[in-house]
């Protein structure tokens, strides 16, 4: 096993080793093409391939030493307007030393956390040194970044990987460290890490450092130390039978011999209805439910007596299916 982080052991290095975001690939490569860049705005959920394409893009736009040509700041951690008049300032006018392309690049990630009086002098920042320097901003909320820059950038707006990409991009991963994942283990990182690549990925190298070679969906949900919700469905389905006994065994089960917080076995309860095939009147009601639960819970309610109300009304709707 590699002691290296493996999101960075597996970052793609170039535009052409980016499998998702198909539209904005093809953009950023016509842009490389040109040579030549407007300031760019992406947006999006975290560990989606944000900074993995500007970097994939400065490479190759610059080659091996585009690390000479690009600054990355946090905005984040440097969030006030010091870090504009001065860093930024000072890495946006001095001109590329460079043949081919005339401009630097700045990126910074995490632009949405900037404050009001930053982003002003960012935007004026842009304005003056257009020439010698390209920004590119990243974070998850355009609404965030003041109008006068998002009207200065070209916006790319970036969704979570598809099922398909996210599981061929981790399967791949575990064929080259030879791990055995299993498809069970694949799927609980799927629904783990929700389009989320870089949690994905981190999920597998976790479980594989806890685990070993064989990687299921037990040795992902104990390295989240959440719930497994295969246990989840099994009291689901058994409400749907008309089991409510046998049900409320799992749940006491669950809240007692294994300690599961009331709330996180309400939270995949329900997400497991709203997939069911319950029909869409039911799913109303045990939404509605679920809140008042919800609710109860944190005034204080016993855990057990209002999960198994909400066991008992499930038992009712798997009734009405079946008369």
């Amino acid at each position: 096993m590699c002691s290296s982080l493996w999101t960075e052991k597996y970052r793609p290095q170039t535009l052409d080793e980016i499998v998702n975001q198909s539209e904005i690939v093809s953009r950023m490569k016509k842009f490389v093409k040109e040579r030549n860049i407007p300031h760019l705005l992406f947006v999006g959920p975290a560990g989606v391939g944000k900074t993995t394409t500007i970097l994939a893009l400065s490479r190759d736009l610059f080659g091996p030493s585009y690390r000479n040509f690009v600054m990355e700041l946090n905005a984040s951690d440097e969030r006030g307007i010091n870090v504009i008049r001065e860093k930024v300032k000072s890495f946006a006018q001095t001109a590329a030393i460079s043949p081919e392309v005339p401009f630097k690049i700045l990126i910074m990630d995490e632009a949405d956390s900037l404050t009001s009086a930053a982003q002003h002098a960012l935007r004026r920042t842009m304005e003056i040194y257009t020439k010698t320097c390209r920004f590119c901003l990243i974070g998850n909320y355009s609404e965030n970044i003041i109008e006068p820059i998002q009207s200065r950038c070209s916006v790319f707006r970036f969704s979570p990987l598809s099922e398909q990409d996210l599981k061929g991009r981790i399967r791949s991963i575990s064929i080259k460290e030879n791990l055995q994942l299993l498809d069970e283990g694949l799927d609980a990182i799927y629904e783990a890490s929700a389009g989320d690549v870089r949690k994905a990925i981190n999920l597998l190298q976790a479980a594989a450092a806890v685990q070993g070679g064989v990687i299921d969906d037990v040795s992902i949900y104990s390295v989240l130390g959440q719930l497994n919700p295969t246990r989840i469905r099994e009291m689901v389905k058994l409400c749907l039978k008309g089991d409510f006994l046998e049900a409320r065994e799992v749940l006491r089960s669950l809240l007692i011999e294994e300690g599961i917080a009331a709330e996180d076995i309400l939270k995949l309860l329900y997400f497991e209805i709203l997939k069911s095939d319950i029909a869409e009147e039911w799913k109303v009601k045990l939404s509605d439910t679920i809140g008042e639960v919800d609710y109860r819970l944190t005034q204080g309610s016993r855990p057990e007596i209002q999960l198994s109300a909400l066991l008992a009304k499930l038992t009712l709707a798997g009734e009405e299916m079946h008369r």
